[in-house]
């Protein structure tokens, strides 16, 4: 009976401290307290090494933004950088000055000008761009990817990261511990032995003695010689080509970008390096002068749980509210935070049309259960809802009437928007969105709608476990 009340007692003081230390964040409080109630034993020990929010660490917090401050200074100095309102070439922002101020006075990274996008929507196009660029370097590569593997297209890029390191050409790649965790050893090795510098970010071991396991770095970045950059959807394996049979035909969208825009990807992968490496790389020679190859403004917004705010939530909202005609959005993984979910209801009930396309066949069951725990209620205010059936879904695109589209690795989801080290490329430019638009129209004909109808009348069954998944969903 002793070693009953004694096991209550810490079960209670358990509960009390999960409150005292989310009470900023209701919902997170109450998916732990449910994970605590579903498994007595095992809740106390995932909250331990999940929970702790990554900011407590300082040192790990200083070793990312902050110590590149200078370095940040002088890019801001010697690129074409957005001062005004009145330098935006897109007319539609005339009238939004609100979202200006947020984006040119509140981001980490400027609005740059002279910039050349040009926009990929298979990996078949994205990999071979890349792999040809890579090819033509003559000074450094930089790679950086949540998940690489050693398949076809991994063993692809190997080769060329090889060749190149032998040529000298300085070759460095960081891949996260956890995404890459099947990265086999011989492979890594290969690359090492050759001249490539390969480091992990947050290893499991690291992760989980630092009680970092639930921070990944979802980013994907490659950058050769500070000139050409790539940023999108796609990490590095065949399933990204969609030679995986269990999934199909994949969707994703990339971009490669020239211009001011590849230092703040430059900058980016820098700061990650010294969080990975310990190696602070903060060299200006890696950020060469260029003439502006094109006339395009692009913002790089990253976020992560190093940093004080939540930039691309923010920017989600703020661009969602500001919305008079349309909010497009893709997303594989569709679970949002309250407030953004708040401004999508909000917009559908003002007339907005908002729609969201999201994946038939998910490659993974909680997530979509989740997902569909949002989707009833915003039907209801007049959101559209749409399933891609082609194959999957795997893109991570906003557009905002003509005003704007974002194009990154941040999905429209919880561990994106609060856990994940992030990247996102907003871009101005109305031929760049009409290109966008174009392969979401695409998109739309590839899918099947949600009718309110029929999906109201899904099984109690269904419904409940979607509202498991809902009370989970803040953790995902």
């Amino acid at each position: 009976m002793i070693w009953l009340i004694g096991l209550l007692l810490v079960f209670i003081v358990h509960i009390a401290l999960i409150l005292l230390l989310e009470f900023r964040n209701p919902g997170k409080a109450v998916a732990w307290m449910f994970i605590l109630f579903l498994c007595p034993p095992l809740g106390p020990v995932l909250y331990y090494f999940l929970a702790r929010e990554y900011k407590k660490r300082k040192r790990l917090l200083h070793r990312g933004p902050v110590q590149f401050r200078s370095l940040r200074g002088q890019l801001r100095s010697q690129s074409a950088t957005l001062e005004t309102l009145e330098g935006m070439r897109n007319p539609e922002f005339v009238h939004q000055e609100r979202l200006y101020r947020l984006l040119a006075h509140h981001a980490v990274n400027p609005i740059t000008g002279g910039n050349r996008t040009e926009v990929y929507s298979s990996g078949e196009m994205a990999f071979g761009a890349m792999l040809e660029r890579m090819e033509q370097a003559r000074d450094h590569i930089h790679l950086e990817f949540y998940i690489f593997r050693s398949d076809m297209i991994g063993s692809a890029f190997a080769e060329v990261m090889i060749r190149k390191a032998r040529e000298g050409v300085k070759v460095r790649m960081i891949c996260d511990g956890l995404g890459s965790f099947k990265l086999e050893t011989a492979f890594v090795e290969r690359l090492k032995e050759a001249g490539v510098e390969v480091y992990f970010f947050l290893p499991p071991r690291v992760a989980v003695r630092n009680r970092r396991v639930n921070y990944r770095n979802h980013r994907k970045i490659v950058v050769v010689d500070g000139r050409i950059g790539f940023v999108g959807g796609l990490n590095v394996g065949d399933d990204y080509l969609g030679l995986y049979e269990k999934m199909g035909f994949w969707r994703d969208t990339h971009l490669q970008l020239e211009g001011d825009s590849v230092h703040y990807l430059q900058l980016t992968f820098l700061e990650d390096w010294l969080l990975a490496s310990g190696q602070d790389l903060g060299d200006p020679a890696l950020f060469p002068a260029h003439e502006g190859p094109g006339r395009e403004q692009v913002q790089i917004l990253t976020s992560g749980p190093n940093m004080t705010r939540n930039l691309i939530q923010e920017m989600c909202f703020n661009s969602i509210a500001v919305a008079k005609r349309r909010i497009w959005i893709a997303s594989p993984y569709f679970i949002p935070d309250p407030s953004v979910y708040l401004a999508l209801k909000t917009a559908a009930l003002s007339g907005v049309e908002v729609i969201v396309i999201m994946p038939y066949h998910s490659d993974s069951r909680l997530v979509k259960l989740a997902s569909l725990s949002y989707v009833e209620e915003l039907l209801q205010a007049g959101v559209k809802f749409v399933q891609y059936t082609k194959g999957f879904i795997h893109a991570k695109v906003m557009i905002i009437d003509d005003l704007l589209a974002s194009v990154g690795t941040a999905n429209m989801d919880m561990r994106s928007f609060f856990y994940n080290f992030e990247m996102t490329a907003l871009l101005f430019d109305p031929d760049t969105i009409a290109r966008l638009e174009s392969d979401f129209q695409q998109d739309l004909a590839d899918s099947v709608p949600i009718l309110p109808k029929a999906f109201a009348e899904r099984s109690r069954w269904q419904k409940g476990l979607e509202l498991l998944a809902r009370l989970l969903s803040p953790l995902l």
